[in-house]
């Protein structure tokens, strides 16, 4: 919304500060620390001393920027800045992490909850199963009792008629 030009701007407002997307900010932090962690970070980081080291000490006397004599204090102070920004850089990253591994870790409960209860509903399942099928005639039995039957049947016919 437009400001206004008849109304006073209020004091406070005026110096608000600027909106940052923490997100861009822990993606790219993220990346910068996974990049310092890398084989090529440390190669581009020894040719970056390396060349500093052999320009100040056999480059062109009016070109050098840093003395050997001093104890290449510019490069000592380049390296403690990457330090100093590399480790906070590191820290937000680790965060950013152990945050995603809280929500797996909640998400994996969850679902191991979820597992826990399904295994339990379908083993009340199969017991009911189990207790349904006891009461339920097999073909054995069945088959056993009609053979008792069929021998009952034949006894009272063989006491009915003898001669059979």
């Amino acid at each position: 919304m437009a400001d206004r030009l008849d109304t006073p701007i209020d004091p406070r407002r005026r110096w608000r500060r600027p909106r940052v997307d923490s997100e861009m900010v822990g993606s790219v932090s993220e990346g910068i620390a996974r990049f310092t962690g890398t084989p090529r970070f440390l190669v581009y980081l020894t040719v970056f001393v390396a060349v500093w080291l052999v320009w100040n000490t056999w480059g062109p006397e009016s070109l050098r920027f840093d003395s050997g004599a001093l104890g290449f204090t510019a490069l000592t102070l380049m390296l403690s800045l990457q330090a100093s920004y590399a480790a906070p850089l590191i820290l937000l990253a680790q965060n950013r992490q152990d945050d995603r591994d809280r929500v797996t870790a909640e998400q994996d409960r969850r679902r191991a909850e979820r597992n826990l209860a399904d295994t339990e509903y379908l083993a009340r399942e199969l017991a009911s199963l189990r207790l349904a099928l006891g009461d339920v005639a097999t073909r054995d039995f069945v088959r056993s009792e009609l053979r008792d039957l069929i021998e009952e049947l034949r006894q009272q016919d063989e006491e009915r008629d003898p001669a059979r």
